[in-house]
């Protein structure tokens, strides 16, 4: 692939290199210069409606927007000088006119772009006299997005999205002048499998989620990176948190795997790994009752007593493409080398629909690590059918379940199939009351497992992309991850690390002086969500 040309240009005062093609306010967030503007998104086409990119073009008598000015050789730019600073201040002013004062009840405060514009841009004192524009509040735009008219600054980013990336053309601007508002058309609501990026790229805090609204501060909340599990594309996401919780789940730009996208169903991801929906402890049932719960390494090491001088032909593993590289590595070799079986099987539950692409980024495959899977198979020479398996005549069956369990549509289905096993061995995340109130299991073990966010490894995308992610946080403490399950299935002893309540929902990669400053609030969160 033929390298981009470099051309030369000096900006603020800085001697700079870059591609060809590139505009100024490319040229400046490259090169890490700040630069006022609302509408233009590197995502999206360039408008040119907010006119706050203004800059100084050397030889130019006039100012002009950088959003959709070229750079070209020898160009000299400037965004410091008095009368740049002076048309930002004043675009400001224009942009706010109408604007109400919601910020101690806004969802955007803390993170909108408009409180971030006017402190670096404008601290000036307003000049307008005139009345607000008073307009419609708490719109109902579908089932993911509620609007408020009144914030909103009509820098048309949500109508180019739904027209140029979801291609569904939901929204428009109505009306002329100050009496201008985005809606969507007659009979056809904001719904789509993409809707709730219109909120991530609002700057201001007109559009906001129905799921989020109302339920945290942002600036409560921590954040980190990790890789999306919802299907076979892997999205580059962050997930943000604080001591009592997972609350959303926001795209981070990948250009190579998701841009700066990622779709609806993704941002659902987090609701499985919270308290409320996973499997605390280990449970055994024997002899009809089920035992006292178990920590899940006592689980564990009582499901290895359980295997212990078993013969291979009579011992089966069931894996899911949803777990890491890492993991399904270490379960599948113990399978393989300790106890002797290749009677090792993949349950995919969307194979028949995993080719599917809508041509954005959701797929058919709702699991992350397929390709992982099949690699680690092709590895150990495992070519079993899942057809072929028959529980009944399996003395033993160790299941490692999927974390998503919603996205497996045949899920009760097959564990009333893994329960004609004469003991089942079940590990899991997900909270499965099925499992605990199946009447025909005969004996069976429940293992907790870690989820995505509790662990570092590897996921494989359908492309063949492999994406390292580091641990996010702990949420369930007990729980162990499959490498760590399989270690003690395999008669090691490990070590497992059991940590206090108050250091649950601690950011795994922050360093300590910053925790610290994270126990300093209280009462940060709400039970209550708000209601149209």
């Amino acid at each position: 692939m033929q390298q981009q040309p470099l051309i030369n240009c000096t900006i603020n005062g800085v001697a700079l290199q870059v591609k060809a093609g590139s505009t100024i306010i490319e040229a400046m967030y490259e090169n890490q210069q700040k630069i006022a503007h609302y509408c233009w998104h590197p995502g999206l086409s360039i408008a040119g409606v907010c006119r706050l990119c203004m800059v100084q073009i050397e030889g130019n008598p006039r100012l002009q927007i950088a959003c959709n000015t070229v750079v070209t050789e020898g160009m000299k730019v400037n965004n410091t000088s008095d009368q740049v600073k002076d048309a930002a201040k004043w675009g400001l002013d224009f942009h706010l006119i109408n604007h109400p004062l919601d910020c101690p009840i806004c969802d955007q405060a803390g993170e909108c772009g408009l409180q971030e514009q006017y402190m670096e841009f404008g601290k000036y004192n307003s000049e307008m006299s005139e009345k607000k524009q008073k307009k419609h509040k708490v719109v109902d735009l579908g089932p993911t997005v509620v609007l408020d008219s009144e914030r909103c600054i009509l820098c048309s980013r949500c109508v180019r999205f739904t027209d140029e990336v979801s291609k569904t053309h939901e929204l428009g601007i109505f009306n002329r002048g100050d009496h201008a508002e985005i809606g969507t058309h007659a009979g056809k609501p904001l719904d789509n499998k993409y809707s709730l990026n219109t909120v991530d790229i609002c700057p201001v805090g007109a559009l906001t989620s129905k799921d989020f609204r109302f339920r945290q501060r942002v600036w409560f909340l921590k954040d980190s990176e990790t890789v999306c599990n919802g299907c076979s594309t892997g999205c580059n996401v962050k997930v943000y948190f604080n001591k009592e919780g997972v609350f959303r789940v926001k795209p981070k730009r990948n250009d190579n795997i998701n841009g700066h996208w990622m779709c609806d169903e993704g941002r659902d991801v987090y609701k499985f790994v919270n308290k409320e929906n996973r499997m605390i402890k280990g449970h055994k049932l024997a002899n009809g009752q089920w035992e006292t719960e178990l920590h899940a390494g006592a689980a564990a090491k009582d499901a290895a007593t359980s295997l212990k001088g078993v013969s291979g032909n009579d011992i089966a593993l069931v894996v899911t493409g949803q777990h890491t590289v890492e993991e399904l590595e270490a379960i599948v070799s113990t399978f393989v080398n300790t106890y002797k079986t290749k009677n090792v099987y993949h349950w995919w539950n969307s194979e028949a629909t995993a080719s599917e692409f809508d041509g954005i980024l959701l797929r058919g495959d709702k699991n992350p690590n397929t390709k992982g899977l099949q690699q680690v198979f092709a590895k150990h020479g495992i070519n079993t059918k899942f057809s072929d398996l028959d529980p009944s005549k399996v003395k033993h069956l160790v299941v490692v379940g999927p974390e998503n369990v919603p996205v497996y549509k045949d899920f009760t289905a097959k564990l009333e199939f893994f329960a004609k096993a004469a003991n089942l061995i079940y590990m899991t995340s997900a909270k499965v009351d099925t499992l605990t109130t199946n009447k025909s299991l005969k004996s069976a073990t429940i293992i907790p497992l870690k989820t995505y966010i509790e662990k570092s490894g590897t996921f494989i995308n359908h492309a063949g992309v492999s994406q390292t992610f580091k641990k996010v946080t702990t949420v369930v403490s007990e729980a162990l991850t499959v490498t760590e399950a399989a270690a003690l299935l395999s008669g090691q002893e490990i070590k497992i690390e059991t940590l206090n309540p108050k250091n649950l929902f601690v950011a795994a990669n922050t360093p300590a002086d910053q925790v610290t400053l994270d126990y300093r609030k209280k009462n940060e969160f709400t039970f209550q969500r708000g209601k149209l």
